[in-house]
């Protein structure tokens, strides 16, 4: 397992929760023992499980709680990308094939339902009724996340007026927050739950975890348009083929109203060198500085949450990974 360097010193821990990721076996069908290593190998920082480990240790929290909790954050991750590349029919992730690339519809599905089991389970490894209760109201924020996306694919906002502006803006949020930043308030707050933190506190961490969420899926969304396809491992603007409008796209959009082509893109689907046209002038305009700074106001209002916490290396880590998290470019 690859991790950034940042998180060397929960190498041990980290190497714990993969083991707990990997296991039981599967004698009867060994495809779905490859498979759960595949999805494994294929990618990602550890960055969610990392969370939970350092917020927990604030607290002192029972070690093997905290590295099942670890454990289900990044499972449950794992089993909405399954459901997620179903639902946009992505062939490859980090430069590695999807499982729906080899796979049929309802064999993906049940192995991303069978991941959705497996990490619910995990949680309850915790014995901690108010973690399960966390991760069930995650789970389905998530799923009610997918289906909004799912019915504003193909539609093009309105913003014609300050208002206008506002509520489609209201309506990103919510959907960035269903898709990412509530698993990252889960970790941090669920830890918080598990080391019996002061409510005060437990606060701080959940809205933490929410805000730094929030300025990363920003990112990614900027990176969408702005990074290196074969670092990233899919093609420029997918975002967009799969008609939906992010953020650098819609500070493209208000900064030229006229502008159609991402109508066109969006709603009726647009060819490879549309595509990227439209990426390379979301590219040259103030939209991707725009969005870069509304990223990292999120992750500065996450770093001022920490204040409230008590003085030491987990704070001081979880502070650390949050300015990782505003300079990363993958």
């Amino acid at each position: 397992m690859k991790t950034i360097p940042l998180l060397e010193p929960l190498a041990a821990e980290l190497d714990r929760v993969e083991l707990k990721m990997r296991g039981p076996e599967h004698p009867d069908y060994p495809q779905l023992t490859e498979v759960l290593k595949h999805l494994l190998n294929s990618g990602g920082k550890r960055l969610r499980p990392a969370l939970a480990l350092v917020a927990g240790r604030v607290y002192q929290a029972d070690p093997e709680k905290l590295i099942s909790l670890a454990a289900s954050v990044e499972m449950l991750h794992t089993a909405t990308l399954v459901h997620d590349d179903l639902i946009d029919g992505a062939l490859m992730r980090r430069g590695n094939p999807t499982l729906n690339a080899s796979w049929s519809p309802g064999a993906t599905v049940l192995t991303g339902d069978y991941l959705f089991a497996r990490s619910a389970a995990l949680a309850a490894e915790t014995d901690n009724v108010q973690v399960i209760r966390i991760f069930a109201a995650t789970l389905m924020t998530i799923c009610s996340g997918e289906l909004r996306q799912i019915f504003d694919r193909h539609s093009f906002p309105r913003l014609d007026s300050d208002l206008a502006w506002e509520k489609v803006l209201d309506r990103y949020d919510q959907r960035i927050h269903a898709k990412t930043a509530s698993l990252f308030a889960a970790a941090t707050e669920s830890a918080a739950v598990l080391g019996s933190a002061p409510n005060a506190e437990l606060e701080a961490l959940r809205d933490f975890g929410r805000l730094l969420g929030m300025g990363f899926q920003i990112i990614d969304d900027v990176l969408d348009f702005q990074g290196d396809e074969e670092v990233l491992g899919k093609p420029v603007g997918s975002d967009l083929r799969d008609g939906i409008i992010t953020l650098p796209a819609l500070y493209f959009l208000r900064a030229h109203p006229d502008d159609n082509r991402i109508a066109t893109v969006v709603r009726d689907g647009g060819d490879d060198r549309l595509v990227r046209e439209v990426a390379a002038a979301i590219c040259e305009s103030t939209a991707i500085a725009q969005a870069w700074e509304r990223a990292r106001a999120f992750i500065a209002q996450s770093q001022a949450a920490l204040r409230a916490l008590p003085e030491g290396e987990p704070r001081s880590m979880l502070y650390a990974l949050a300015e990782y998290t505003a300079s990363r470019n993958k």
